[in-house]
Order: C-alpha cells, then sequence, then structure tokens
C-alpha cells in the first residue's frame, strides 16, 4: 500500500470510496435480474437471500435485513406505475431515455421515500450511497437531484398531481393510483361486474404481500401438526390449509422439507377439492391432472385419489416440470404415474379417466400478489397467444374423460376471455357436456356468484384469483 496521502478532489476534499449497504444492493440485483432476464422476483430472491447470509454472515444480514431486502424488490415492483408516473415529474427527460439501472435505483429510492416508513434523509442518502457503489458517482448525483425533488411531497401528494381525476378518466386514475396498466384494470373490472368500491378493494389486495399458506397432504400430514409450529393458523377455507404470520419459513418446517406438506395457494387446494368431490356416474379409478407442473396440484390431487383407492396419472410437456411433479409426488400414499407429454396430444386413450384436470397456462392476473412484475410484463395480444392453447387443452381434457366422468377447467387469471369464453367456445363443440354448479363444493366460501363456475378473489376470499369450471361428460 503506498505511503502518499490520497489526492485530494478538484472541490479540495478527500475522495470517500462508497460504503457498500449488502440491503439495498441484493434488492438492486434482484430488480436488475427481473428486468434483464425476465426473471420472476419470487425465483430471484431466494438465492440472493442465502449468498448474502453466507457472504455477510447471520449476524450481520439478519430476519430483519432480508425483511427489508424483500420489501423493497416486491413493494417496488409492485408499486412501479405510480414511482414511474411521479418519476417522470422529477426528470428531465423521457423515463424511456433513463438508462435501466438508474431507473431501478431511482425506484429503489422512491419507494422508501414515498412507500415506507424510512426517515427521508436517510432514504436519500443510503439510495444515493446505492448508486455510487453500482453506477458510480456521476450518475449518484444525478440520483441525489431527483430524489431530493420527489421527498418534496409524500404519496398521497404526488397522487394529486399526477393521477387524473377519476371522473375524466376513471381506468387511468385506478390505474395510476393502484398501480395497474390500464388493460388490466379494465379486464378486472369487466370480470368483476362493475362499481367502484369493489374494483378498488381488488387492486388494493393485489398491491398486499399474500401471507404463506401451507397445505397438509392428506395421508401423510394433518393440519394439527403443521399448528403446532409458530406463527401457524387454520386457512379460512380449505381443511387442508394452514397459514403462517409474516416472518414464517416454509423450509424450517419439517413436513414441508420431508414433502408431506408444500406451500400452496388455498384457492389452488379450493380447485382439486372441488373436482375431487365433484358428484360422478359410475367407478371412480382413474384422475388425469393434465397440466400437472410444477406439481402443487397433482400433489394434493394424488394425496385424495389414494384416499379413494384411485389412482393419478400427471402430465406436463416440459420435462424440467415433469421433474418438479414427480419430486412434488414422491411418497404419495398411493399408485401415481408422472408423464412428460404434451396436454393438446394425449398419450392415453379416449375416455381413459374419471376425473380430468386442466389448470390452463395463462396470463397469471389472478396472482399479482405473488408475482406483481407479471403486470408489467403481460400485455393485451398474450391473450391471443394462450387461446388456442386453453381450448385445446380444454377439448382434450374432455376427450380424455367418460362419459359420466367430470373435467374441471382452472385457471389463474380472472380474464373473461381466458374463463368464461374459453368454456363457452368449447362446450358449443361438445353438446353431449354439461356444466356441474361448483358452488356446493367448495362449502363454506362466501361470494361465489352466480354459477356454476366460480371465480375466487383476493380481496373477498384472501386467495389468488383462480377460476374453475366442473364439466360433466353427458354422452
Amino acid at each position: 500500500m503506498s505511503d502518499q496521502p490520497r489526492r485530494p478532489r478538484p472541490s479540495g476534499k478527500p475522495y470517500r470510496r462508497p460504503k457498500k449497504d449488502p440491503v439495498r444492493v441484493l434488492a438492486f440485483e434482484a430488480l436488475r435480474a427481473v428486468d434483464e432476464r425476465d426473471a420472476y422476483a419470487n425465483l430471484v430472491l431466494p438465492p440472493l437471500l442465502r449468498k448474502a447470509r453466507e457472504k455477510e454472515g447471520p449476524e450481520a444480514f439478519d430476519a430483519r435485513d432480508a425483511a427489508l431486502a424483500t420489501e423493497l424488490v416486491y413493494g417496488t415492483l409492485r408499486r412501479q406505475g405510480t414511482y414511474d408516473a411521479v418519476l417522470a415529474r422529477c426528470v428531465d427527460r423521457p423515463l424511456g431515455e433513463v438508462d435501466p439501472p438508474v431507473l431501478d435505483v431511482l425506484s429503489l429510492g422512491a419507494h422508501q421515500l414515498l412507500g415506507t416508513r424510512i426517515p427521508t434523509h436517510a432514504a436519500v442518502s443510503a439510495t444515493v450511497e446505492l448508486a455510487r457503489v453500482v453506477l458510480g458517482d456521476g450518475r449518484a448525483k444525478f440520483v441525489n437531484a431527483v430524489l431530493r425533488k420527489v421527498a418534496q411531497d409524500d404519496l398521497d401528494g404526488w397522487l394529486e398531481r399526477v393521477a387524473p381525476p377519476y371522473d375524466e378518466d376513471p381506468e387511468d386514475h385506478l390505474a395510476v393510483v393502484h398501480s395497474h396498466p390500464r388493460w388490466v384494470v379494465s379486464a378486472l373490472w369487466d370480470s368483476l361486474g362493475g362499481g367502484r368500491a369493489g374494483i378498488e378493494e381488488l387492486l388494493r389486495a393485489d398491491n398486499e404481500r399474500p401471507e404463506v399458506t401451507l397445505v397438509a397432504r392428506p395421508g401423510r400430514a394433518t393440519t394439527e401438526e403443521l399448528l403446532r409450529e409458530d406463527a401457524a393458523v387454520a386457512g379460512s377455507w380449505s381443511p387442508y390449509a394452514v397459514r403462517l404470520a409474516e416472518g414464517g419459513e416454509p423450509g424450517a418446517i419439517a413436513a414441508v422439507r420431508d414433502g408431506r406438506a408444500g406451500v400452496q395457494d388455498e384457492g389452488s387446494q379450493l380447485v382439486a377439492i372441488a373436482l375431487a368431490n365433484a358428484p360422478l356416474d359410475g367407478p371412480d379409478r382413474r384422475w388425469l391432472d393434465g397440466c400437472a407442473g410444477p406439481g402443487g396440484k397433482a400433489a394434493l390431487l394424488g394425496a385424495l385419489a389414494a384416499q379413494r383407492g384411485a389412482a393419478l396419472v400427471a402430465s406436463e410437456k416440459q420435462t424440467h416440470r415433469a421433474g418438479l411433479v414427480a419430486r412434488a409426488l414422491e411418497g404419495n400414499p398411493g399408485p401415481y404415474q408422472v408423464i412428460a407429454a404434451d396436454g393438446t396430444r394425449p398419450a392415453w386413450r379416449p375416455g381413459s379417466f374419471d376425473r380430468v384436470l386442466v389448470d390452463v397456462p395463462c396470463t397469471g392476473l389472478g396472482a399479482l400478489r405473488r408475482r406483481p412484475e407479471a403486470r408489467w410484463r403481460r400485455r393485451p395480444e398474450d391473450l391471443e397467444g394462450f387461446a388456442p392453447l386453453q381450448r385445446g387443452l380444454l377439448r382434450t381434457a374432455l376427450e380424455s374423460v367418460r362419459v359420466g366422468g367430470v373435467v374441471g377447467y382452472a385457471t389463474c387469471s380472472p380474464h373473461l376471455a381466458e374463463t368464461r369464453a374459453v368454456v363457452a367456445d368449447v362446450l358449443k363443440q361438445y353438446p353431449d357436456s354439461d356444466l356441474v354448479d361448483a358452488r356446493p363444493l367448495l362449502p363454506g366460501v362466501p361470494d361465489l356468484g352466480e354459477g356454476p363456475d366460480v371465480q375466487l378473489w383476493p380481496h373477498l376470499h384472501g386467495t389468488d384469483a383462480m377460476y374453475l369450471a366442473l364439466i360433466r361428460r353427458t354422452g
């Protein structure tokens, strides 16, 4: 190391090396992965947190640090639309001309200023310090200037300035205030059936962090066992559901590590339960999950089938996802088979099954609480891309079930183009099939609408916005 003194900067002040904040650096890295690689935060964040704990040590990077990093990532992604509207007023150029890494740092700063209780001075200084580490001193000055403008008002004040009045443009007002793309607001509003109160409740629910929900797989674990864990409470609707309070870690629970229980939204559980309990005419020996990846519903269906003496076939087109299904079903108490097959080109004979579930690929607009980046990633034209596959999978499901058997069409989207429109179109081609009222198969669950299909909602049921239609082959 040289003994020469540091050369003074032109200002006369010696250069100060930026201080690295592992929490904010981690949050920045997660946002970059979401932006650059189209990654999902729920997949990117856990390994980054593990890496930080290993590198910094459990004392230097503790549970509070992990919670702050998680809040910074998810909060920034959820409120991205709102923060973009605010930042656009504070930047001297179109946001599209701001380098994406700089915009990520600005968004992190905006969230700390407008969406958390972090004091203003601390939020600005910590974000500028982050900018010095990841962007360099020159762009850190730009970040500092912009965030000082953002800090001149609170969130409510900014919303009054950047959101158009509700009476002039209700959809755009809701889009800015609740941070959803306008087309998503419009689609969700149509699915709800109108009314300002309901859509605002739904959009607010989409911006809340969901609780972690576990499923006790029948014959392998019980809710009583899971309820002995710290911070565990019974689920609201599913008899197999247990919710973990904030901070609960599923990986620390033995039943989850052993595969006897899993992480599964309660809406997803209800779909599997409803199909399993739908009345049949005739035998009940063979069940099919036609879109089984990554395996949550298949594991619950396999356990329920085992209780009836039935066997489950779990089919998944993508080989690596079929591997996840096999892992989820490992140890199932009854017979099962996992195959890698295209659900639109079945590897089985027509009429082979008594019960069939197809939880079809979709836009995922029903899971925006868990995957907030999906709202910015999806486009209206994506609906056209999914439509042929959704209809093809439902047609195959109806051909795969025997006369008297039942098909469950499910999707984690409330968009009418992915739910009722698909079912209505396909049923025109299969006049020997009838809709079954799914509502009695979800006992105790309120606000299920006029039926016969069921749409669950985050703001009404605390679940993902799962859709289910049950269809019986009659001839």
